[in-house]
């Protein structure tokens, strides 16, 4: 790396004790201790002689940092953090005017569009109505939402004229923004610490994992599990003598909360049910899970079963994934990621049936959003188009049904569809985090060209919890670790400031590193400008508290073959139509959608978005008669129907669709009467209309 990897290097005196790192471990301990018996005594003892041991060696090995240089460092941050200030200043107006701009679709997208298709609903029904008490009704209620649409303009012309304000003032603050951007790009300082060899060094890595991890674990934290049996001592003695595993564990970050002993004890036990987590994908795996649960994860039970297990069980969640990547049900890029990327796959607190049913609901009910060539959009992109934001509907949430089912079936508002977003992900092995901002929840997650924010504003809007607070920062550890091999650097330099009693410090915004917590910093950023990382823009800001998007998609012509289109009359006259052999249409529309179906061959997609369009089947019918019509579907949601008009009746018969959970079913049977020769098949819907996939239809004569 070039020497500018320390460039712009700020810090304080490494003025600490080496021995302030053993207090600050001890202040890692948190709630009451467990006493210890005469063994834990003993394994105190030697836990801590260890440490003591590994501070005297490691600081040994540390080399001195010229004094007149580390001075110009800190000289060199005080102009930067003033610089840093005038940044903040100016991206904070600037946000003003995309919050103005946001407050002004919001009251588009979630007050008056929501009032006037009300109003047209309503407006609907009274002149439906045939009773006074009807019509009463009807009226009422189109007056409450024309008063809602009324506020809703209200409101609309004050954040207007707020927006238009804002606007006018943008290229004053852009302006600002650029000149305190460059101001602080010309803060760095132009000096080297000639610390690039020490930290580009692996002979200290064998001790500074077994320090960094008596460190966290703490001695008395590691005596407490050790003591409670041989076998948990065992464990603990296993770990310290594995150089390599303490390595691969703290690079990922290290346990949670510290608890390496239930780590080590999870990671064995996977090891013990499976043979294939020994190395590659399947150990980093294994190793994730074991790190990530080491702190057990309330699971998210459907609230009506209450005999369900409280926690996920580690092992369990390893056995479902082991055995959905080799089957290949996994994104195709789950076997390139790293430990560290993989925790942020397997602790979700969905069960793990839960899970397979969401892989399954893809496979049947949008095949698309898995095959979806725009990363930023695979998967979650069935949030945009399945769930409805609002939430009205979640008081008819099922008690049988699981969480994310319900949220799939009725809907919510920001934080119930980012929940959803994030659960799609995992499902199909992409790490996603929460990403939220003032009064807004959005996600963020894993791409091959590096981690997107999706249904929220771009990076630098909000935080990531758990990950250094600020987005930003999360971000450039995201783009550093891409490095690979070199981002060892970062970490060896914070594990020395863990070693000085350095407060550690996980990124540059808002935070304020000790020495060697800048080094690490400052590093990862020269990693970072070296690799030209470029952070992706955020996709699906528009609805992210909105129904629908004001981005329209450009619609792919399917290829139906005519096989696809092959309509069959078989034994006793049942009459086989497949979804795709639309007489009109005949090509995909931004309503209706044919894409390839997991049960082979094509199906139709009836989209929720977008105005209602009917769709038409003419065939050949054997005989004149009476015939049992079904369709084999997928609903997502309930309460569906589906409207057919044969030969052109004016009165459609109304088809009630099962409420499949993303499953395949048939509807059941209606009677309608064919003639001899040609017939159509006229199928409609009424509003309000939710997602629903078609396979085929079925005409069985009825005697």
């Amino acid at each position: 790396m070039r020497t500018k990897t320390m460039l712009g290097l700020f810090g304080a005196l490494i003025a600490t004790a080496i021995g302030a790192s053993s207090i600050s471990a001890a202040k890692r301990k948190a709630g009451p201790e467990t006493p210890l018996t005469a063994t834990g005594q003993q394994l105190l003892e030697r836990y801590t002689g260890m440490v003591t041991e590994l501070q005297a060696k490691i600081s040994k090995a540390v080399p001195a940092v010229d004094e007149q240089k580390k001075a110009a460092y800190l000289k060199a941050r005080e102009v930067e953090q003033a610089a840093v200030a005038k940044v903040n200043t100016a991206q904070q107006r600037r946000d003003e005017v995309h919050a103005a701009r946001a407050l002004v679709e919001h009251t588009w997208n979630t007050w008056i569009r929501v009032a006037e298709k009300n109003i047209a609903m309503t407006q609907a029904k009274l002149e439906q109505a045939t009773t006074e008490i009807e019509h009463n009704a009807a009226q009422q209620e189109l007056i409450r939402w024309q008063e809602h649409r009324d506020a809703g303009i209200k409101t609309l012309r004050k954040r207007e004229e707020a927006s238009d304000k804002a606007k006018s003032e943008e290229p004053r603050w852009i302006h600002e923004l650029e000149a305190a951007q460059k101001a602080l790009a010309q803060t760095q300082a132009t000096h080297a610490l000639d610390l690039e060899s020490f930290l580009s060094s692996d002979k200290l890595d064998a001790q500074l994992a077994k320090y960094v991890v008596l460190f966290e674990a703490t001695p008395r934290g590691l005596t407490e599990f050790a003591q409670q049996s041989k076998e948990h001592e065992q464990l603990v003695e296993r770990l310290l003598a594995d150089s390599d595993l303490m390595l691969q564990m703290i690079v990922a970050d290290g346990a949670k909360g510290g608890r390496y002993g239930l780590a080590m004890k999870i990671y064995t036990a996977i090891h013990k049910v499976s043979e294939k987590a020994k190395d590659g994908v399947l150990q980093r795996l294994a190793l994730a899970i074991a790190l990530e649960h080491a702190v057990p994860i309330i699971r998210r039970n459907a609230t009506g079963r209450t005999a369900a297990p409280k926690t996920v069980d580690p092992v369990g969640r390893y056995l479902h994934y082991e055995k959905a990547y080799l089957d290949g049900e996994l994104d195709p890029n789950f076997e390139k990621l790293s430990v560290w990327d993989y925790r942020m796959v397997v602790n979700g607190n969905e069960p793990d049936e839960t899970l397979v049913w969401g892989r399954e609901m893809f496979r049947n009910y949008r095949p698309d959003h898995i095959s979806n060539p725009d990363y930023r959009w695979r998967y979650v992109g069935l949030v945009r188009t399945d769930v409805p934001y609002g939430s009205q509907d979640n008081k008819y949430d099922l008690p049988e049904l699981e969480f994310f089912q319900n949220i799939l079936m009725n809907g919510g508002v920001c934080g119930r569809r980012a929940f959803f977003g994030r659960f799609t992900l995992r499902a199909f092995g992409v790490p996603t985090t929460a990403r939220a901002s003032p009064g807004h929840a959005a996600l963020a997650h894993w791409t091959p060209d590096g981690w997107v924010v999706c249904l929220g504003g771009g990076w630098g809007a909000g935080w990531v919890w758990g990950k250094g607070n600020s987005d930003l920062n999360f971000l450039a550890t995201t783009q550093a670790r891409k490095t690979a091999e070199p981002y060892l650097q970062v970490k060896r330099a914070q594990w020395i400031g863990d070693l000085m009693g350095e407060k550690r410090t996980l990124g540059l915004i808002g935070g304020d590193p000790a020495f060697w917590n800048g080094v690490a910093l400052y590093t990862q950023r020269a990693m970072i400008e070296e690799a030209k990382a470029v952070a992706l823009a955020a996709v699906g800001e528009d609805i992210g508290e909105a129904n629908e998007s004001n981005v329209k998609e450009a619609i792919e012509a399917a290829t139906i073959t005519e096989e696809d289109k092959n309509i069959v009359v078989g034994a006793g006259g049942v009459i086989t139509i497949p979804a795709t052999a639309c007489s009109k249409p005949t090509n995909s529309t931004s309503k209706i959608v044919f894409m390839k179906s997991n049960l082979g061959g094509m199906q139709l997609h009836y989209n929720r978005l977008g105005n209602p369009e009917e769709f038409e089947y003419t065939f050949e019918a054997p005989a004149a008669g009476k015939y049992a019509l079904t369709a084999r579907v997928v609903t997502p949601s309930w309460k569906q129907h589906l409207l057919v008009a044969v030969n052109g009746a004016e009165e459609p018969t109304d088809i009630e669709l099962p409420f499949t959970v993303g499953t395949w079913d048939k509807t059941q049977s209606v009677i309608v009467s064919l003639v001899k020769g040609q017939n159509v098949l006229r199928f409609s819907r009424e509003e309000p209309v939710k997602g629903l996939t078609i396979k085929d239809f079925t005409l069985r004569p009825v005697k």
